[in-house]
């Protein structure tokens, strides 16, 4: 921080608070579906050409999903209950005060 710097530490094994992870998962996907080659030069362009597929209404959905987990894992809950939570409260930026007690309630969980 003292060279104006700001370094975000995340918990290992939770790729879903980190959304360039999710961005790279998403380039990888698209690269694996690819054919097989041997040759450097395809391997490089199919590789810019995955990463091109990740535009910038993905990269926003992803942050978006990202900072959902955030706020869940912030109210207490669980893995299991903030994916439950994040598809109850889709359009919301962030979890009700309440959110706990509706886990509670919640039989599917």
């Amino acid at each position: 921080e003292s060279h104006g710097h700001i370094a975000f530490l995340y918990p290992k094994f939770h790729c879903e608070l980190n959304f360039i992870e999710q961005c790279w998962g998403h380039a990888k996907m698209h690269y694996q579906m690819l054919p097989l080659t041997k040759n450097e030069g395809d391997m490089e362009r199919n590789v810019i050409a995955c990463l091109d597929k990740v535009d910038i209404g993905k990269i926003r959905r992803f942050a978006n999903q990202s900072a959902w987990f955030m706020d869940a894992y912030r109210h207490g809950m669980t893995g299991t209950q903030a994916v439950w939570a994040n598809k109850k409260y889709r359009g919301h930026r962030v979890l009700p005060n309440t959110i706990m007690e509706e886990v509670d309630k919640a039989t599917c969980i």
